[in-house]
């Protein structure tokens, strides 16, 4: 068993919290998690809630420490990622005032609209398109639809800053998350108050945390309170954290520019590494400076991916949760035989992956799930072959758009639930006509929070010197020359779907919605 001391990374997702310790090596030492649930109260709604997270993390360390037979003072730093922009009104002592914004609940698409059409200078940094998934639209929804909410809440925060929060008892902002999601630009002076001026809505500012901190930098150590209900030192150093997907850069090694990082959770996220800005794509971005002081990131991402897998599983595969359970393996080991007896292009069928909206780079939170094709010679495994590759030719739209505007990856390192997957690996390397890198610990996220947590407690002198020395690159995944053809043609009738249904998309979409 690796040697303390250790550093602690949690990771705060979708569907589950994951906490795992690693030595200073990058040996992973023990792992953890929990589930906690999503509701969706309406289409393109989804909500969380915040006590969920912390009892999640209680449970998750506790059980770190028990199971690695860790002691307190083993554990020198740790850090928390989070999913963004996962929106909370709370009270000045943490206490939530309704349940949280998830990251993927687009309500807020007017005032997302609104903010675009002010043509503000500092929207360049989001290539001049605001999200409906962003603080400022969200907060603006709070304040027009849940005035009495709003006008309670001393802050306005994400889920990162809350949990550091409960650790720490220190309110401060990440300055990954308030640069991708909040319009803050060092560029400019940091916050967006020329922005906010013109939407008649500065009081927000007083909502907002002043101290913004990056990732890897020291928030403080744990809080008496929070020491006791995880079970650690109260001398433990914590980390500013970030978004779920830019603590995988770390853990993928992703800290030189012209890497990209391709992050398979409930959502994809393609991150992008550049080491000057560049305008002129239809990705996020580019955000200076939310990764790594002096460099800039693309973001580019998909808003559905893994959720319309594990949505598949949940409603559709009772005879294949069957099969698992009598054969004692995981039901997506079944679903992934089924796929792969299928050839490539699932004998005609296309899926396009836009179950919550299209996040990139088409930015329409009104486009809806769509699979064209349909027979009855169509199964179980085509359909689930079908979910892989349009979630990959999604993908594939992302990195044409990049290479574009000019920017095109030296390689690219993948994580994340959907990296378990061979199959989805592969679809993902044949349709792209990439290579894709896998790395020893395949959960980047929270090993990248760990090495925040590295970082901060002094045991390197930087993010990069500590994913340069902890993180190991073990295979990478080449892609099939003779699936180029057949991929080339369903490629392009993904792309050619979305402007054929878009107004068809958009009127179910404002009829569900009551509008």
């Amino acid at each position: 068993m690796p040697k303390p001391p250790y550093v602690l990374g949690i990771d705060c997702g979708t569907q589950s919290l994951r906490a795992g310790v690693f030595d200073l090596q990058g040996e992973p030492v023990v792992f953890a998690s929990r589930e906690y649930p999503v509701y969706y109260p309406k289409v393109g709604w989804a909500e969380q809630e915040p006590q969920d997270w912390w009892n999640a993390a209680r449970e998750c360390v506790q059980e770190c420490l028990r199971e690695g037979q860790l002691r307190p003072e083993d554990i020198v730093g740790l850090s928390v990622d989070g999913t963004s922009c996962t929106m909370l009104p709370v009270r000045a002592d943490g206490t939530p005032l309704r349940r949280a914004l998830l990251w993927m609940d687009v309500r807020a698409v007017s005032q997302a609209e609104r903010v675009t059409k002010t043509k503000h200078p500092v929207l360049k940094y989001v290539s001049w398109v605001e999200s409906p998934e962003w603080m400022i639209p969200k907060s603006l929804w709070i304040k027009e639809n849940e005035p009495d909410i709003y006008e309670q809440a001393d802050y306005l925060i994400e889920c990162t800053d809350w949990m550091m929060f409960q650790l720490t008892g220190r309110w401060a902002a990440s300055l990954n998350n308030a640069t991708c999601k909040w319009n803050y630009a060092t560029p400019e002076g940091g916050w967006p108050a020329d922005l906010l001026k013109q939407l008649n809505f500065t009081d927000v500012l007083e909502k907002w945390p002043q101290d913004v901190i990056a990732m890897g930098e020291r928030v403080g150590t744990l809080s008496p309170k929070a020491a006791e209900e995880l079970g650690l030192s109260p001398r433990t150093v914590v980390a500013q954290g970030g978004i779920d997907a830019y603590a995988a850069m770390l853990g993928l090694r992703v800290v030189e520019p012209g890497q990209m990082a391709l992050v398979m959770g409930s959502s994809t996220c393609h991150l992008a590494l550049s080491a000057c800005g560049i305008f002129e794509s239809h990705v996020w971005g580019p955000y200076p400076d939310a990764l790594i002081r002096g460099t800039w990131v693309l973001e580019g991402g998909q808003t559905t991916t893994g959720a319309i897998v594990k949505w598949f599983r949940d409603h559709f595969c009772a005879r294949e949760e069957e099969e698992a359970r009598q054969r004692g393996v995981e039901v997506y080991e079944v679903l992934d035989e089924k796929a792969a007896q299928v050839p490539p292009g699932a004998e005609g069928l296309v899926l396009l992956d836009y179950f919550q909206g299209n996040r990139t780079p088409l930015r329409d939170p009104l486009a809806r799930g769509t699979m064209v094709g349909l027979g009855l010679k169509h199964g179980v495994g085509h359909i689930f072959r079908a979910i892989y590759e349009g979630t990959a030719y999604g993908t594939r739209h992302i990195l044409e758009d990049l290479a574009a505007a000019g920017f095109r990856p030296t390689g690219i390192y993948a994580c994340g639930g959907g990296a378990r997957s061979a199959l989805w690996l592969q679809i993902h390397a044949d349709v792209c006509k990439v290579p894709l890198y896998l790395t020893k610990v395949p959960d980047a996220t929270v090993f990248g929070t760990a090495i925040c947590a590295a970082a901060a407690a002094g045991c390197y002198h930087s993010v990069q010197e500590a994913a340069r020395q902890m993180v190991h690159i073990t295979r990478s995944i080449e892609p099939n020359p003779e699936n180029r053809e057949v991929y080339d043609f369903y490629f392009k009738k993904y792309v050619e779907m979305y402007p054929a249904l878009r107004q068809t998309m958009h009127d179910l979409a404002h009829w569900a919605g009551g509008s």
